[in-house]
C-alpha cells in the first residue's frame, strides 16, 4: 500500500489547562473525503487546523506523503499542497472577489499584475466550479454564503491537493450545498484529498469515504462511512444516543402583539414589511439566501437604518433604534456571524456577556463602577445553565470551540432578560447535542413570554420550532403559514412558484 497522504502520530494540543486534542493517531488516504465529526469541543476543528498549519502542533508529528512536516503557518502548509477553508471566514473585506481569490499569487509581467490574465483565470475557475460570484464586488458587500464561496475559490486557485474544509456548507442553501458536494466529488476524482469537518451528519454519510469520530479530544474510532448511520455517529460523538426530535411546542398565548411592525422599508432591500410577534410566540422567517431575512433582523435590532415604517414594543413606538437602545428596551439579537457581529474574541467570556449592560445601572454596575465578583458569579451561573465549556468567566472567547462561542453569544442576549429575541442562524456550527439544548432553550424562553423571531437556513428547524412561518422573497413577506406547514409549500413560496400557497393560517 502507498503511504497515506496525511498521517498524524500522537498529535496533542493544549490551550492552557484545556486538552483540545489528546494523542491522536490518524491516517488519511489520498484522493478521499475523510470526515471529522464530534461534539463541540471534541477537537475536530483544532485537528483540522493543525493539519493545515493554522495551529501549531503541541506534541506529536504530522507527515505529508510520508515526510515529517513542521508547519509554522498556513503558507508553509500551502507549500506542501495543504489549504484551509475555515469556519470563520478570513477574507480582506475591502478588496474585490478577484483580488481575494488570487491575493499573493497574482500573475505578473515586468512586476505589474497582469489584469487580463487574472480575469481570464478567474472566469475559468468560476466555470469549472459552477459558482456565480461577482468578480469585481467588494467582499464586504457579499452575503455570508457568497463569502464562503470566495474562500473555496481561493483554495482551488492555489492548486491545493489537500483541502481542509471546516463547516463549508453552514452558510449555503440546499441548492448551493448540493453544488458544493458535486464539486467535492469532482475534486476527489481529480486526486484531491478533502478533510471534511461538519455537524451535518447526513452530508458526512453522503460524501465521506472514511469517518473519524472524536470525543473530548480523543479519537474514538475511524472507519468506512458506509458502515455508519446518523444514530451510530451520534452515539460515538456523545457517548450515548440523542433524540433528533424537536421539543414539544406549547401554544402561544393570545393577546395583543408584543412586537408590531408596519410598513418597514429600506430602498432596494426591504419592501413594506408588516410583522406581528406575540409574547411567547416563535415566528419563523423562511426564504432563500438574499431574500432579506437577515436584513430585516438587523433593522428590527437597529443595526441597519430604515427609510420608513413603524416599530412598536408592547404598544409603544420605539422611535429611532440603535443596538444600544434595543438592548435597553429589551430587544436582543443573536447575529448570523458571531465572529464579525457578535463577539470580542480577544476578550474573556464575562466581558462579552455583560458589555451591553455596563453603561446603565444594573445588577453588576452602579455609579460607573463594575462589581467584578457579582459579574463573575452571575456569568458563571449563566454559563452553567447554557452548558458552556469551560464554565469560566475569565476564559478568552477565542480559545473556545465554535459551538461554545455560540452559547456565549446566547448568554450575552439572555443576561439582560430580553422581551424580544431575534435569532439569526442560532445553531450554526453547533453539534447535535448542543443543537437540541438550544432548541429546548428557545422553547423555554417562549414559555416564559419572550417573543422570538427565528431565522435559519435549515428549513426543518424553522418548521419544527415556529408557531407561524413567514416566507420572504426579494425583501418582502410573500406568504404566511400557521404551525407545521408542508416543506413543499414553503419552498414554493420561497422560489416564487406559487405566491398564494401560504394562505393557511
Amino acid at each position: 500500500m502507498s503511504a497515506p497522504r496525511i498521517e498524524l502520530r500522537g498529535v496533542s494540543k493544549r490551550f492552557g489547562n484545556v486538552v483540545a486534542v489528546d494523542r491522536v493517531d490518524l491516517s488519511i488516504a489520498a484522493a478521499t473525503v475523510h470526515a471529522l465529526v464530534g461534539a463541540n469541543g471534541a477537537g475536530k476543528s483544532t485537528l483540522g487546523r493543525m493539519i493545515a498549519g493554522a495551529i501549531a502542533v503541541g506534541e506529536g508529528q504530522i507527515l505529508v506523503d510520508g515526510e515529517p512536516v513542521d508547519f509554522a503557518s498556513p503558507r508553509d502548509a500551502l507549500a506542501h499542497g495543504v489549504a484551509l477553508i475555515a469556519q470563520e471566514l478570513a477574507l480582506a473585506p475591502d478588496m474585490t472577489v478577484l483580488e481575494n481569490v488570487y491575493l499573493g499569487v497574482e500573475p505578473r509581467k515586468a512586476g505589474i499584475v497582469a489584469r487580463g490574465e487574472l480575469r481570464a483565470r478567474f472566469d475559468a475557475l468560476l466555470e469549472s466550479t459552477g459558482f456565480d460570484v461577482p468578480r469585481d464586488a467588494a467582499v464586504r458587500t457579499l452575503s455570508i454564503a457568497d463569502q464562503q464561496k470566495v474562500e473555496i475559490l481561493r483554495a482551488l486557485s492555489r492548486g491545493a491537493t489537500v483541502i481542509v474544509m471546516d463547516e463549508p456548507t453552514s452558510s449555503l442553501t440546499r441548492d448551493e450545498a448540493q453544488r458544493l458536494h458535486r464539486l467535492i466529488r469532482d475534486l476527489r476524482t481529480r486526486g484531491v484529498t478533502i478533510v471534511y469537518v461538519s455537524h451535518f451528519l447526513d452530508e458526512v454519510l453522503a460524501l465521506a469515504d472514511e469517518v473519524t469520530i472524536l470525543r473530548n479530544g480523543r479519537l474514538i474510532r475511524t472507519g468506512p462511512a458506509s458502515a455508519e448511520t446518523e444514530a451510530t455517529l451520534v452515539t460515538g460523538m456523545l457517548g450515548h444516543s440523542a433524540s433528533a426530535d424537536y421539543p414539544a411546542r406549547k401554544p402561544a398565548p393570545p393577546g395583543a402583539p408584543l412586537l408590531r411592525v408596519r410598513g418597514l422599508r429600506r430602498a432596494g432591500i426591504l419592501r413594506d414589511i408588516d410583522l406581528d410577534v406575540g409574547a411567547g410566540e416563535i415566528v419563523g422567517l423562511a426564504g432563500l439566501v438574499g431574500s432579506g431575512r437577515s436584513e430585516l433582523a438587523r433593522a428590527l435590532f437597529g443595526a441597519d437604518p430604515i427609510d420608513g415604517g413603524t416599530i412598536e414594543l408592547a404598544g409603544e413606538p420605539v422611535g429611532h433604534l440603535t443596538p444600544t437602545r434595543a438592548f435597553d428596551l429589551g430587544i436582543a439579537m443573536v447575529p448570523e456571524s458571531r465572529k464579525e457581529q457578535g463577539l470580542l474574541l480577544d476578550q474573556p467570556v464575562a466581558a462579552n456577556t455583560t458589555l451591553p449592560f455596563l453603561r446603565r445601572r444594573s445588577r453588576i454596575a452602579r455609579f460607573g463602577w463594575l462589581a467584578k465578583r457579582a459579574e463573575r458569579e452571575q456569568v458563571r451561573t449563566l454559563l452553567a445553565d447554557l452548558s458552556v465549556k469551560p464554565q469560566s468567566p475569565t476564559a478568552l472567547v477565542k480559545t473556545m470551540s465554535g459551538g461554545n462561542q455560540q452559547k456565549v453569544l446566547f448568554g450575552k442576549c439572555l443576561f439582560g432578560e430580553p422581551r424580544v429575541l431575534i435569532l439569526d442562524e442560532p445553531t450554526r456550527g453547533v453539534d447535535v447535542g448542543a443543537r437540541r439544548a438550544i432548541h429546548e432553550l428557545i422553547g423555554a424562553l417562549a414559555s416564559r413570554g419572550v417573543g422570538i423571531v427565528l431565522i435559519s437556513s435549515d428549513l426543518e428547524e424553522v418548521l419544527g420550532l415556529a408557531h407561524r412561518v413567514l416566507v420572504m422573497r426579494r425583501g418582502a413577506i410573500v406568504a404566511e403559514f400557521g404551525a407545521d406547514p408542508s416543506m413543499d409549500a414553503v419552498m414554493e413560496a420561497a422560489f416564487g412558484v406559487e405566491q398564494t400557497a401560504g394562505a393557511a393560517q
